[in-house]
């Protein structure tokens, strides 16, 4: 198994280039949450802290109850289904296509890396793929994320209607990833579970979801996969047998986050602000912002390559991603995070707009 080089490793001399500034380097790239864990929920895990017994792949009863009643009020699943805590949601997404034995997988032409590394680390075939299923072929596993990482796209209802439309006349297995569904922008269409519009016909749909941003706990590595309980078995099974198991102290913490709704409102107010100060930096100086309806980023070109824009925004001490680390697809726009702290995010408007 040959895995691509690992990306972020040739953003290394951008990011020399921007510590240069006289102001020092204000880091829009990686995306890694800088805003504090709420206090309720590290009390929780500090209360939780003396665990000398091994935690339940399944979670506890408390933590299996808050998941149920979250996906229910919040995501708008309904039906039978049945759900499980992850080790965040990249883990999941990195052996799921293993874990379901998948030999073909389909995943976004422009898309998170770890869509790709998961089918082969799988040793299945990968296959890009448009937003309309119309065109895909059948697989084994296909991916959808909205909202998009990085594009901040979000998928209509009705096209999420098709998805559902293709998993059942193609017997396929659909995995939604769902990490940023907390963070609307400003768009035609509000983000929606994919579970939801299952109106609670559930098989062969998995929705993936992550705290590490609603919740600011990406140092905890916690997440939720929700959907057809025969598949959620499945994993269950091998979970069990891999130790994949999420430590008891980050399952109490997870029980309360998930049970508070307020700090996910008051952490998407703080991206929103942000957004709005940095996206007209961006346009001031030339780029076009495209999609970004949603999410934690702001997906923009210059119509110039993508590393002509990273280079200019490096004089300036910002370092971006590169789009064409999702895709060659995307080798001509820039993603900028908004997972700086508003002072940062202030800065950097003013660089860019100067």
């Amino acid at each position: 198994m040959k895995l691509p080089d690992f990306p972020w490793d040739t953003l290394a001399p951008y990011g020399d280039k921007a510590k240069l500034h006289p102001g020092g380097i204000i880091d829009l790239s990686v995306g890694t949450p800088v805003d504090p864990t709420p206090e309720f929920i590290q009390a929780e895990l500090n209360r939780a802290s003396n665990s000398p017994g091994y935690p339940l792949t399944i979670g506890t009863s408390e933590l299996r109850s808050s998941m149920r009643s979250w996906a229910e009020k919040v995501l708008g699943v309904s039906g039978d289904f049945d759900l499980l805590p992850t080790i965040g949601s990249k883990e999941l997404v990195a052996w799921l296509p293993t874990l379901l034995e998948a030999k073909t997988v389909n995943y976004p032409e422009i898309a998170y890396p770890t869509y790709l590394v998961g089918a082969l680390i799988a040793g299945a075939q990968a296959k890009t793929v448009e937003i309309s299923p119309d065109s895909w072929s059948a697989s084994d596993l296909t991916w959808i994320n909205t909202p998009s990482n990085p594009t901040g796209r979000v998928h209509s209802i009705a096209e999420l209607q098709a998805v559902i439309d293709y998993s059942r006349s193609h017997n396929v297995v659909v995995a939604s990833d769902e990490c940023y569904l907390n963070f609307p922008a400003t768009g035609a269409h509000t983000p929606v579970s994919l579970l939801k519009v299952a109106a609670g016909n559930n098989k062969n749909l998995l929705s993936v979801y992550s705290l590490s941003k609603r919740s600011n706990l990406a140092g905890y590595r916690a997440g939720v996969v929700v959907g057809d309980p025969e598949l959620i078995s499945r994993i269950r099974e091998i979970r069990k047998h891999a130790g994949m198991l999420v430590p008891a102290p980050v399952q109490r913490a997870m029980t309360v986050a998930l049970g508070d709704e307020s700090h996910v409102q008051e952490q998407a107010g703080r991206y929103a602000a942000r957004r709005d100060l940095l996206r007209p930096a961006l346009e001031s100086a030339g780029f076009t912002v495209e999609l970004s309806d949603a999410g934690l980023y702001i997906w923009c070109t210059r119509n110039e390559s993508d590393w002509e824009s990273i280079t200019w925004l490096a004089d300036r001490g910002i370092l971006a991603t590169p789009g064409r680390f999702y895709g060659e697809e995307g080798s001509r726009h820039i993603r900028v995070a908004l997972t700086s702290t508003d002072a940062q995010i202030s800065e950097a408007a003013k660089r860019i707009a100067s």
